[in-house]
Protein backbone atom coordinates (compact mmCIF):
# COMPACT_ATOMS: atom_id res chain seq x y z
CA UNK A 1 0.00 0.00 0.00
CA UNK A 2 3.35 2.46 0.35
CA UNK A 3 3.55 3.14 -2.59
CA UNK A 4 0.13 4.37 -3.14
CA UNK A 5 0.21 6.73 -0.67
CA UNK A 6 2.03 9.86 -2.06
CA UNK A 7 1.60 9.48 -5.48
CA UNK A 8 3.82 12.76 -6.20
CA UNK A 9 6.88 10.75 -4.20
CA UNK A 10 6.22 7.53 -5.69
CA UNK A 11 6.92 8.23 -9.45
CA UNK A 12 8.38 11.46 -9.41
CA UNK A 13 11.77 10.82 -10.71
CA UNK A 14 11.51 8.47 -13.38
CA UNK A 15 14.79 7.06 -14.93
CA UNK A 16 15.54 7.83 -18.07
CA UNK A 17 16.53 4.68 -19.18
CA UNK A 18 12.86 3.10 -17.62
CA UNK A 19 10.99 5.90 -20.16
CA UNK A 20 12.97 4.10 -23.24
CA UNK A 21 11.92 0.56 -22.15
CA UNK A 22 8.07 1.63 -22.07
CA UNK A 23 8.34 3.07 -25.11
CA UNK A 24 9.84 -0.06 -26.35
CA UNK A 25 7.50 -2.10 -24.87
CA UNK A 26 4.47 0.27 -26.07
CA UNK A 27 5.78 -0.30 -30.10
CA UNK A 28 5.65 -4.13 -29.47
CA UNK A 29 2.06 -3.76 -28.00
CA UNK A 30 1.58 -2.11 -30.92
CA UNK A 31 2.24 -4.63 -33.28
CA UNK A 32 0.41 -7.73 -31.89
CA UNK A 33 -2.48 -7.27 -33.54
CA UNK A 34 -1.36 -7.84 -37.13
CA UNK A 35 0.26 -11.10 -35.84
CA UNK A 36 -2.86 -12.48 -34.24
CA UNK A 37 -4.07 -12.50 -37.79
CA UNK A 38 -1.38 -13.19 -40.00
CA UNK A 39 -0.09 -15.73 -38.28
CA UNK A 40 -3.01 -17.99 -35.89
CA UNK A 41 -1.44 -21.47 -35.77
CA UNK A 42 2.05 -20.47 -34.94
CA UNK A 43 1.00 -18.12 -32.18
CA UNK A 44 -0.98 -20.67 -30.92
CA UNK A 45 1.53 -22.83 -31.02
CA UNK A 46 3.32 -20.38 -28.81
CA UNK A 47 0.97 -19.92 -26.43
CA UNK A 48 1.12 -23.32 -25.55
CA UNK A 49 4.75 -23.88 -24.95
CA UNK A 50 4.72 -20.95 -23.31
CA UNK A 51 1.97 -22.19 -20.99
CA UNK A 52 4.09 -24.65 -20.00
CA UNK A 53 6.95 -22.93 -19.77
CA UNK A 54 5.23 -20.57 -17.13
CA UNK A 55 3.95 -22.91 -14.91
CA UNK A 56 7.19 -24.98 -14.53
CA UNK A 57 9.36 -21.61 -14.37
CA UNK A 58 7.01 -19.89 -11.76
CA UNK A 59 7.10 -23.02 -9.37
CA UNK A 60 10.99 -23.47 -9.99
CA UNK A 61 11.68 -19.51 -8.62
CA UNK A 62 10.03 -21.13 -5.42
CA UNK A 63 12.12 -24.55 -5.81
CA UNK A 64 9.55 -26.51 -6.56
CA UNK A 65 10.48 -29.12 -9.36
CA UNK A 66 8.64 -31.05 -11.54
CA UNK A 67 10.40 -33.46 -14.19
CA UNK A 68 9.78 -32.56 -18.11
CA UNK A 69 7.77 -35.53 -18.73
CA UNK A 70 5.16 -35.22 -15.88
CA UNK A 71 5.40 -31.41 -16.13
CA UNK A 72 4.04 -31.77 -19.68
CA UNK A 73 1.48 -34.71 -18.56
CA UNK A 74 0.23 -32.56 -15.45
CA UNK A 75 0.27 -29.15 -18.15
CA UNK A 76 -2.01 -31.25 -20.03
CA UNK A 77 -4.79 -32.08 -17.44
CA UNK A 78 -3.18 -34.97 -15.88
CA UNK A 79 -4.56 -35.50 -12.37
CA UNK A 80 -2.86 -37.90 -11.08
CA UNK A 81 0.48 -36.73 -8.65
CA UNK A 82 2.90 -38.48 -7.22
CA UNK A 83 4.01 -35.52 -4.62
CA UNK A 84 3.17 -32.52 -3.18
CA UNK A 85 5.35 -30.66 -5.88
CA UNK A 86 3.50 -32.23 -8.48
CA UNK A 87 0.07 -30.84 -6.98
CA UNK A 88 1.51 -27.43 -6.79
CA UNK A 89 2.95 -27.25 -10.35
CA UNK A 90 -1.04 -28.37 -11.00
CA UNK A 91 -2.55 -25.07 -9.00
CA UNK A 92 -0.48 -23.08 -10.69
CA UNK A 93 -1.81 -24.33 -14.17
CA UNK A 94 -5.16 -24.33 -12.99
CA UNK A 95 -4.61 -20.53 -11.83
CA UNK A 96 -2.76 -19.57 -14.90
CA UNK A 97 -5.49 -20.96 -17.15
CA UNK A 98 -8.20 -19.37 -15.42
CA UNK A 99 -6.63 -15.99 -15.60
CA UNK A 100 -5.93 -17.08 -19.96
CA UNK A 101 -9.69 -17.72 -20.06
CA UNK A 102 -10.52 -14.51 -19.39
CA UNK A 103 -12.05 -11.94 -21.89
CA UNK A 104 -13.25 -8.85 -19.59
CA UNK A 105 -10.78 -7.85 -16.38
CA UNK A 106 -12.50 -6.73 -13.84
CA UNK A 107 -10.77 -4.47 -10.81
CA UNK A 108 -8.61 -6.25 -8.21
CA UNK A 109 -10.77 -7.12 -5.21
CA UNK A 110 -9.38 -8.83 -2.25
CA UNK A 111 -11.76 -11.87 -3.01
CA UNK A 112 -10.39 -11.93 -6.07
CA UNK A 113 -7.24 -12.33 -4.82
CA UNK A 114 -7.91 -15.11 -2.36
CA UNK A 115 -9.75 -17.08 -5.20
CA UNK A 116 -6.29 -17.46 -7.57
CA UNK A 117 -4.56 -18.72 -3.97
CA UNK A 118 -7.07 -20.95 -3.31
CA UNK A 119 -6.28 -22.63 -6.86
CA UNK A 120 -2.67 -22.50 -6.11
CA UNK A 121 -3.59 -25.16 -3.31
CA UNK A 122 -6.63 -26.43 -4.67
CA UNK A 123 -4.90 -30.28 -4.66
CA UNK A 124 -3.00 -30.01 -1.77
CA UNK A 125 -3.74 -29.31 2.16
CA UNK A 126 -6.95 -27.45 1.23
CA UNK A 127 -5.54 -24.28 2.95
CA UNK A 128 -5.04 -21.76 -0.23
CA UNK A 129 -7.61 -18.26 0.02
CA UNK A 130 -6.73 -17.79 3.56
CA UNK A 131 -5.14 -14.82 4.68
CA UNK A 132 -1.89 -15.61 6.86
CA UNK A 133 -2.53 -15.70 10.82
CA UNK A 134 1.39 -16.03 11.64
CA UNK A 135 4.49 -13.92 10.90
CA UNK A 136 6.35 -14.36 7.84
CA UNK A 137 9.56 -13.15 7.69
CA UNK A 138 11.64 -13.11 4.66
CA UNK A 139 15.04 -14.60 5.27
CA UNK A 140 17.63 -15.19 4.14
CA UNK A 141 20.30 -18.31 4.60
CA UNK A 142 23.09 -17.14 2.69
CA UNK A 143 26.70 -18.36 4.41
CA UNK A 144 24.52 -21.06 6.57
CA UNK A 145 23.88 -17.64 8.87
CA UNK A 146 19.53 -16.77 9.07
CA UNK A 147 19.32 -13.07 8.08
CA UNK A 148 16.16 -11.51 7.76
CA UNK A 149 16.02 -9.36 4.78
CA UNK A 150 12.36 -7.58 5.34
CA UNK A 151 9.70 -7.26 7.74
CA UNK A 152 6.48 -8.13 6.40
CA UNK A 153 3.54 -5.35 8.19
CA UNK A 154 1.65 -8.11 11.17
CA UNK A 155 -0.91 -10.32 10.53
CA UNK A 156 -3.54 -8.28 12.38
CA UNK A 157 -2.90 -5.54 9.76
CA UNK A 158 -2.90 -8.01 6.74
CA UNK A 159 -6.26 -7.76 5.25
CA UNK A 160 -6.50 -3.58 5.50
CA UNK A 161 -3.29 -3.37 4.08
CA UNK A 162 -4.48 -5.46 0.96
CA UNK A 163 -8.02 -4.22 0.60
CA UNK A 164 -6.53 -0.46 0.57
CA UNK A 165 -3.79 -1.69 -1.78
CA UNK A 166 -5.89 -2.67 -4.28
CA UNK A 167 -8.38 0.14 -3.79
CA UNK A 168 -5.82 2.30 -4.50
CA UNK A 169 -4.15 0.94 -7.20
CA UNK A 170 -7.23 0.66 -9.07
CA UNK A 171 -7.88 4.35 -8.47
CA UNK A 172 -4.48 5.26 -9.67
CA UNK A 173 -5.18 2.88 -12.89
CA UNK A 174 -8.47 4.62 -13.59
CA UNK A 175 -7.27 8.40 -12.89
CA UNK A 176 -4.08 7.16 -14.59
CA UNK A 177 -1.93 8.51 -12.18
CA UNK A 178 1.25 6.82 -14.52
CA UNK A 179 2.10 4.34 -17.25
CA UNK A 180 0.21 0.93 -16.75
CA UNK A 181 3.21 -0.96 -16.52
CA UNK A 182 4.97 1.63 -13.75
CA UNK A 183 1.44 1.11 -11.35
CA UNK A 184 1.33 -3.03 -12.20
CA UNK A 185 5.36 -2.93 -10.96
CA UNK A 186 4.43 -0.90 -7.85
CA UNK A 187 1.30 -3.29 -7.53
CA UNK A 188 3.28 -6.21 -6.82
CA UNK A 189 6.16 -4.62 -4.80
CA UNK A 190 3.59 -3.58 -2.24
CA UNK A 191 1.71 -6.88 -2.57
CA UNK A 192 5.02 -8.49 -2.18
CA UNK A 193 5.81 -6.15 0.89
CA UNK A 194 2.72 -6.78 2.69
CA UNK A 195 3.13 -10.90 2.19
CA UNK A 196 -0.85 -11.41 2.77
CA UNK A 197 -0.43 -15.11 2.40
CA UNK A 198 1.31 -17.57 4.55
CA UNK A 199 2.63 -19.49 1.40
CA UNK A 200 2.59 -18.52 -2.00
CA UNK A 201 3.33 -15.12 -2.18
CA UNK A 202 5.98 -14.53 -4.57
CA UNK A 203 3.12 -16.70 -6.94
CA UNK A 204 0.14 -15.06 -6.56
CA UNK A 205 2.51 -11.90 -7.52
CA UNK A 206 3.39 -12.87 -10.58
CA UNK A 207 -0.27 -14.29 -11.36
CA UNK A 208 -1.91 -10.78 -10.66
CA UNK A 209 1.41 -9.29 -12.93
CA UNK A 210 -0.04 -11.31 -15.75
CA UNK A 211 -3.60 -10.25 -14.94
CA UNK A 212 -2.84 -7.16 -15.42
CA UNK A 213 -0.70 -6.75 -18.11
CA UNK A 214 -3.16 -8.83 -20.49
CA UNK A 215 -6.11 -6.01 -18.62
CA UNK A 216 -3.64 -3.50 -20.01
CA UNK A 217 -3.43 -5.36 -23.45
CA UNK A 218 0.30 -6.41 -22.81
CA UNK A 219 -0.65 -9.90 -24.74
CA UNK A 220 3.05 -11.08 -25.11
CA UNK A 221 1.99 -12.79 -21.71
CA UNK A 222 0.01 -15.20 -23.83
CA UNK A 223 3.27 -15.81 -26.20
CA UNK A 224 6.29 -15.73 -23.90
CA UNK A 225 7.00 -16.85 -20.71
CA UNK A 226 6.98 -13.61 -18.39
CA UNK A 227 7.94 -16.33 -15.51
CA UNK A 228 10.56 -18.12 -17.52
CA UNK A 229 12.50 -14.87 -18.15
CA UNK A 230 12.41 -14.03 -14.45
CA UNK A 231 13.39 -17.56 -13.41
CA UNK A 232 16.31 -16.99 -15.85
CA UNK A 233 17.17 -13.44 -14.19
CA UNK A 234 16.36 -14.96 -10.36
CA UNK A 235 19.56 -12.97 -9.23
CA UNK A 236 18.37 -9.62 -10.18
CA UNK A 237 14.67 -10.73 -9.20
CA UNK A 238 15.75 -10.14 -5.54
CA UNK A 239 18.50 -7.86 -6.00
CA UNK A 240 16.39 -5.52 -7.41
CA UNK A 241 12.86 -6.64 -4.84
CA UNK A 242 15.44 -6.17 -2.49
CA UNK A 243 16.47 -2.56 -3.08
CA UNK A 244 13.01 -1.27 -3.90
CA UNK A 245 11.43 -2.30 -0.36
CA UNK A 246 14.23 -0.23 2.05
CA UNK A 247 11.99 2.06 3.58
CA UNK A 248 8.85 0.61 2.36
CA UNK A 249 7.43 0.79 5.80
CA UNK A 250 8.14 4.33 6.14
CA UNK A 251 7.10 5.16 2.36
CA UNK A 252 10.08 6.57 1.80
CA UNK A 253 10.75 3.47 -0.46
CA UNK A 254 12.41 3.93 -4.39
CA UNK A 255 10.22 1.38 -6.69
CA UNK A 256 12.59 2.42 -9.90
CA UNK A 257 15.24 -0.68 -9.12
CA UNK A 258 12.18 -3.64 -9.08
CA UNK A 259 9.97 -1.36 -12.03
CA UNK A 260 13.21 -1.52 -14.17
CA UNK A 261 13.65 -5.00 -13.71
CA UNK A 262 9.70 -5.68 -14.90
CA UNK A 263 10.29 -3.08 -17.65
CA UNK A 264 13.56 -4.94 -18.99
CA UNK A 265 12.35 -8.58 -18.54
CA UNK A 266 9.18 -7.44 -20.95
CA UNK A 267 11.10 -5.83 -23.02
CA UNK A 268 13.12 -8.77 -23.59
CA UNK A 269 9.86 -10.82 -24.23
CA UNK A 270 8.51 -8.82 -26.96
CA UNK A 271 12.25 -8.76 -28.55
CA UNK A 272 12.00 -12.67 -28.24
CA UNK A 273 8.18 -12.54 -29.67
CA UNK A 274 9.26 -10.54 -32.49
CA UNK A 275 12.14 -12.35 -33.58
CA UNK A 276 10.28 -15.25 -33.69
CA UNK A 277 7.42 -13.69 -35.79
CA UNK A 278 10.33 -12.64 -38.54
CA UNK A 279 12.05 -15.55 -38.48
CA UNK A 280 8.26 -17.14 -39.32
CA UNK A 281 7.47 -14.65 -42.17
CA UNK A 282 11.05 -14.66 -43.32
CA UNK A 283 11.14 -18.26 -44.03
CA UNK A 284 11.92 -18.87 -47.85
CA UNK A 285 13.05 -22.00 -50.06
CA UNK A 286 11.15 -25.36 -49.98
CA UNK A 287 9.29 -26.90 -47.26
CA UNK A 288 11.77 -29.16 -46.43
CA UNK A 289 14.24 -26.26 -46.10
CA UNK A 290 11.88 -24.34 -44.22
CA UNK A 291 11.30 -27.44 -41.63
CA UNK A 292 15.31 -27.63 -41.17
CA UNK A 293 15.76 -24.29 -40.39
CA UNK A 294 12.93 -24.50 -37.83
CA UNK A 295 14.47 -27.41 -36.21
CA UNK A 296 18.00 -25.91 -36.38
CA UNK A 297 17.61 -22.30 -35.58
CA UNK A 298 14.40 -21.83 -33.66
CA UNK A 299 12.80 -25.30 -32.08
CA UNK A 300 13.53 -25.37 -28.37
CA UNK A 301 16.73 -27.34 -27.84
CA UNK A 302 14.34 -30.42 -27.07
CA UNK A 303 10.78 -30.78 -29.23
CA UNK A 304 8.86 -33.20 -30.48
CA UNK A 305 7.39 -34.13 -33.70
CA UNK A 306 4.05 -32.94 -32.84
CA UNK A 307 5.67 -29.51 -32.20
CA UNK A 308 6.89 -29.35 -35.22
CA UNK A 309 3.43 -29.68 -36.83
CA UNK A 310 1.89 -27.10 -34.66
CA UNK A 311 4.97 -24.66 -35.13
CA UNK A 312 5.03 -25.04 -39.46
CA UNK A 313 1.16 -25.06 -40.85
CA UNK A 314 1.09 -26.05 -44.09
CA UNK A 315 4.23 -28.75 -43.66
CA UNK A 316 3.48 -32.06 -43.72
CA UNK A 317 3.53 -34.55 -41.18
CA UNK A 318 5.29 -37.22 -44.15
CA UNK A 319 7.95 -33.94 -44.84
CA UNK A 320 8.71 -33.61 -41.15
CA UNK A 321 9.47 -36.68 -40.74
CA UNK A 322 11.90 -36.97 -43.35
CA UNK A 323 13.65 -34.43 -42.36
CA UNK A 324 14.09 -35.45 -38.78
CA UNK A 325 15.43 -38.83 -40.25
CA UNK A 326 17.92 -36.67 -42.09
CA UNK A 327 19.06 -34.59 -39.58
CA UNK A 328 19.61 -37.49 -37.04
CA UNK A 329 21.66 -39.08 -39.93
CA UNK A 330 23.95 -35.75 -39.89
CA UNK A 331 24.17 -36.58 -36.15
CA UNK A 332 22.74 -32.89 -35.92
CA UNK A 333 19.46 -34.46 -33.63
CA UNK A 334 18.74 -37.50 -31.83
CA UNK A 335 15.69 -39.55 -30.72
CA UNK A 336 14.75 -39.81 -27.32
CA UNK A 337 12.11 -42.71 -27.66
CA UNK A 338 10.36 -43.75 -30.30
CA UNK A 339 6.91 -43.34 -32.28
CA UNK A 340 4.99 -40.23 -32.37
CA UNK A 341 5.42 -39.12 -28.94
CA UNK A 342 9.14 -39.21 -28.62
CA UNK A 343 11.08 -36.47 -27.79
CA UNK A 344 14.29 -35.09 -30.04
CA UNK A 345 17.09 -32.93 -28.45
CA UNK A 346 19.50 -30.75 -30.72
CA UNK A 347 22.41 -31.44 -30.42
Amino acid sequence: MQSFIDLDRTFAGQPREIGALLARIDRGRGREGSFEDQLPELLAYLAEHARIASITASNAIEGIVVASGRAERIAGGGRRYRNRSEREFAGYRDATDALMRLHEYEPLTVPFVMHLHRLLFAHTDGNGGRLKTDENLIVSYEGQRKTVLFTPPPPEETEFLLKELLLRYEEAKHEAQAHPLVLTGALALDLLAIHPVADGNGRLARLLTTHELLAHGYAVARYVSIEQRVFEAKNSYYASLYESQRKWHEAEHDIWPWVGYLCRILAGAYDDFEQRVDGTRRQTGNKQARTRDYILQQAPEEFRRRDLERALPGISPATIRLVLGDLRDAGLIAPMGSGRGARWLRL
